[in-house]
């Protein structure tokens, strides 16, 4: 069974996003986490929907 939540390492390993990238998108709300006493979960579905949501890359543009 997929997973729904994850930790911010898991999330980093998911997205292959650096630590300091997801805070940054967390800070300016693109994505949105969850408190679990001292744990912070990320949702990998809005972490997918986030990554979608990227500009695409353009070689040579």
């Amino acid at each position: 069974m997929k997973k729904a939540y994850g930790t911010l390492p898991e999330a980093v390993q998911f997205s292959g996003m650096s630590r300091t990238s997801i805070y940054e998108a967390l800070k300016r709300g693109d994505l949105k986490a969850r408190k679990a006493g001292r744990r912070t979960l990320i949702s990998f579905a809005d972490l997918e929907a986030y990554l979608a949501s990227l500009p695409t890359y353009q070689a040579g543009v």
